[in-house]
């Protein structure tokens, strides 16, 4: 199947800086969200595809960890070490720093560099060869599935979810 077969548009790097902005302040929302949680409620059973807020924040900054480090030609096994027992803050600031190493990625992109294929293994070992900008696109869609569920968690606490809603940050930046 092409490109063209699933209606798969080029991505533009000002397309890119919009998603990645997007992403960056949705996440945002839900680190405040957590952060008014006490730590009892930050790990407190809440299943979704995780068992508590904390562990599906940690997802999230954990797979942004993982698709980074592929698109700069690393191919790790598995999530890092602090995903399995992270704090918020820590996660916050390893988010930080994803965010900014990506940012510096991304700076030295053009317009073509977005189509180029990435050869990668997940994390089962398969290998795999996919364009930047779908990879770009998963990856933002990945977090928003999450934040999601994180929603969900929230409610389930007692607690009014943000709305980090794409239309919602389009609003905002207008």
């Amino acid at each position: 199947m092409s490109r063209n077969d699933v209606g798969e548009a080029a991505m533009t790097t000002g397309e890119m800086r919009q998603l990645f902005a997007y992403d960056a302040w949705a996440n945002g929302l839900v680190f405040e969200a957590a952060a008014r949680l006490s730590a009892e409620q930050l790990i407190h059973p809440v299943t979704s595809s995780f068992p508590s807020v904390v562990a599906t924040i940690a997802h999230v900054v954990g797979a942004e960890w993982v698709w980074l480090r592929r698109w700069l030609g690393e191919n790790p096994a598995g999530f890092p070490d602090w995903v399995a027992s992270p704090a918020l803050a820590d996660l916050r600031a390893r988010l930080s720093a994803i965010e900014g190493e990506r940012e510096a990625f991304i700076a030295g992109l053009s317009d073509a560099d977005l189509g180029r294929v990435v050869t990668y293994r997940n994390l089962a070992g398969r290998t795999f060869s996919d364009p930047l900008d779908g990879l770009i696109r998963h990856v933002v869609n990945h977090s928003t599935y999450h934040r999601g569920q994180v929603a969900t968690q929230l409610r389930q606490l007692g607690v009014t979810p943000p709305s980090t809603d794409l239309i919602a940050f389009l609003r905002q930046a207008r």
